[in-house]
């Protein structure tokens, strides 16, 4: 996982590296939050290139930051996501309140 953030435009940029199960979702929690605290972002970006799997677990750690990111007023946006995990995100609904590209 790279993490950046850009102090002029207020963005924390996200780069996911590993497959998302329990275990990698539980530490992602914990750095984005951290990171999320730290910094206050206006928009967190989750780039999802090198992401190939992904279970429960992360729709769960994907809602977390999403409300997170609500609570400060901020937004979250998805990008560059795999056709396998976007069937599983839009099972989820998670497209209806999460702005995800391709």
């Amino acid at each position: 996982m790279n993490i950046n953030y850009e102090k002029k435009d207020k963005l924390l940029f996200v780069e996911i590296t590993e497959e998302i199960d329990h275990h990698v979702a539980e530490k992602l929690r914990r750095k984005i939050d951290d990171d999320i605290t730290r910094y206050m972002p206006r928009k967190t970006i989750l780039d999802f290139s090198r992401v190939t799997f992904m279970d429960s677990a992360g729709i769960g750690m994907i809602i977390g930051r999403y409300k997170m990111m609500k609570l400060i007023g901020g937004s979250l946006e998805i990008i560059n996501i795999s056709t396998p995990v976007k069937k599983i995100l839009e099972m989820s609904g998670i497209n209806k309140i999460i702005c995800m590209t391709s």
